[in-house]
């Protein structure tokens, strides 16, 4: 498909950001005619909730322009990446509902950018460098001094290219050479200081294997990536905003390009108390300190989807804070639990589990019966329907829903109290054993035949009502509840990992109704919060439940 079958048709849709207020001024000036845009992940991790922004910007943008959005695979430092990365970021923008024109990676171009590079160094604008790392950075001055220029700088365009040539044959040792741009030493941008354009490694590429043992670096490779492409508009978070003069100077440099794209940054999005930090979630996994990239507490897409987060949740997380100019947007980790209950709440079923089970006897109920209540399956989505939810003799109810000797407010069950069993009778709590620790085992309730469906015949008023689960046909459950993976260390002024990020309820219940939908369904637990069963966890008979988020929170949105 032709960029003609792309172009922009008038009117224009309304901006929604400044960038697409400087789109429509492009467009209306006739500086472009279409939109394209690129998401170009690095294939080095796997991606976590900081990299949402992005996915949405990029794809959203071209969307919304009718224009073209292409994945392409930043894959220029073999040493990092594999094609399990690769692998996971598809899924991750799959799941999202983005849909790429093209897949591309930077490594397809290693020949094209092997030819830019050659065309510099006969420009006499790049040079081959003997400084070593240590060397290069004393050379290069500070944000107030001017750095110095090389002693090799000045090599001749005919020396260069032969050094050149012999560090692509593998003549000389990693670090004993770099190819670098020949710019302006004193520079006030760090970023113009004769920037490296080639380092040498012998690291087989994932994709290449051992064709290559010299790499572009990123600031050389992504532009041209970019204009390559046909990319119009580059947009990334504002930590690009310093190298944006360097995009521009190799693009017009090697000045080839009738479109050269045209980069604009916007805001990253920092979340309170989450660390995405690859070195730091990736030595959670080395140390099994976590089961993988996709543990439920990890904050990374396959981590949230595990949990139960879903895409319409996070793309309102991200439409609802916006997409700013200005730096440092920090938003609240609880906004996108916000967000989830939010898309929840009516489209989930409400049943019954119990989490920490104490047991019930109703001692006047009949031995061996069984009675069905109908039970709206979300009170205020009545398209949900209803399902039949059984009661019998034998119960489980949350051990924290009983208190023998209750404290002043306390309106659940408590020796001589009644309460409502939900949707189904009042009972009153008779007595309790307890073992020899004396640790309560069972409580013994008598119900009120005439209060069927919990409302009483005589119209007394109960304060209490309760869950509950009948005990011959509960299902048992392993339910994982989740908090914060990083905690912040007091001592070191960093976060480290949380020893307690999980609770296991190993001895949970729930109504049966659970078993009549597909594993990776999500419930609201009455009472309780949002859950998912877990599809690859959940085998051999053993169902294992995720938690997504508490019920309630004190967090109300701006």
């Amino acid at each position: 498909m032709s960029s003609e079958d792309h172009k922009v048709t008038f009117p224009l849709p309304e901006p929604e950001n400044f960038i697409e207020r400087e789109i429509n001024a492009d467009l209306e000036a006739h500086i472009n005619d279409r939109v394209q845009t690129r998401f170009p992940p690095e294939p080095n991790g796997y991606m976590h909730i900081g990299h949402i922004k992005a996915i949405c910007v990029d794809f959203g943008t071209a969307e919304k322009y009718g224009g073209i959005c292409n994945l392409r695979f930043d894959d220029t430092n073999p040493s990092k990446e594999n094609t399990e990365y690769v692998d996971s970021i598809m899924d991750d923008i799959r799941w999202m509902g983005f849909k790429w024109n093209h897949v591309y990676y930077a490594s397809e171009y290693y020949d094209k950018l092997y030819e830019f590079a050659i065309l510099l160094i006969k420009k006499g604008l790049a040079y081959v460098d003997d400084l070593t790392q240590e060397q290069m950075h004393e050379y290069r001055g500070t944000l107030t001094e001017p750095g110095k220029n090389s002693p090799y700088r000045d090599r001749t365009v005919e020396e260069n290219l032969d050094l050149f040539q012999r560090m692509k044959n593998g003549e000389f040792k990693e670090g004993e050479k770099v190819l670098r741009a020949k710019i302006d030493m004193a520079s006030p941008n760090m970023n113009m200081r004769d920037p490296a354009m080639y380092r040498i490694s012998y690291t087989p590429h994932h994709r290449t294997g051992t064709k290559w043992c010299i790499y572009p670096m990123y600031d050389f490779a992504h532009p041209l990536s970019d204009a390559l492409e046909g990319v119009t508009y580059s947009l990334c978070s504002f930590e690009f905003e310093d190298h944006r003069p360097l995009y521009n100077w190799f693009v017009q440099q090697v000045g080839c390009f009738k479109e050269p794209p045209r980069q604009i940054e916007f805001s990253r999005m920092e979340i309170t108390n989450v660390v995405t930090s690859k070195r730091k979630l990736r030595a959670l996994v080395e140390d099994h300190i976590v089961s993988g990239w996709d543990d439920p507490r990890m904050p990374t897409l396959a981590g949230l989807r595990k949990r139960g987060y879903t895409p319409a949740s996070i793309k309102k997380f991200i439409a609802d804070t916006g997409v700013a100019k200005s730096r440092g947007a920090t938003i609240d980790y609880r906004f996108l639990e916000y967000c989830i209950r939010d898309d929840l709440k009516l489209s989930q079923k409400r049943i019954m589990a119990v989490l920490d089970p104490l047991k019930v006897v109703v001692d006047n109920y009949p031995e061996g019966q069984v009675e069905y209540f109908e039970v709206a399956n979300n009170p205020e989505n009545e398209a949900l329907g209803s399902r039949k939810v059984p009661f019998s003799k034998e119960l489980y109810i949350e051990r924290d829903d009983f208190m023998e000797v209750p404290v002043s407010k306390f309106k659940r069950m408590a020796p001589g109290r009644e309460v409502r069993l939900m949707g189904a009778y009042i009972v009153k709590c008779e007595s309790v054993d307890k073992d020899e620790n004396g640790n309560i085992t069972c409580v013994h309730v008598t119900y009120d035949p005439e209060s069927r469906g919990g409302n009483p015949a005589d119209g007394r008023k109960i304060k209490g009502t309760i869950h509950y689960v009948a005990a011959g046909t509960a299902k048992q459950a392993v339910v994982r509840i989740y908090d914060q993976l990083f905690v912040m260390d007091e001592a070191s002024g960093d976060y480290v990992a949380n020893p307690d990020s999980v609770t296991i309820m190993d001895k949970a219940v729930v109504e049966p109704s659970i078993c009549d939908e597909p594993l990776g369904t999500r419930f609201q637990f009455v009472r309780s919060g949002y859950y998912i069963t877990d599809p690859d966890d959940s085998k051999d008979g053993k169902l294992v439940i995720n938690q997504i988020v508490p019920l309630k929170s004190s967090y109300k949105p701006e």
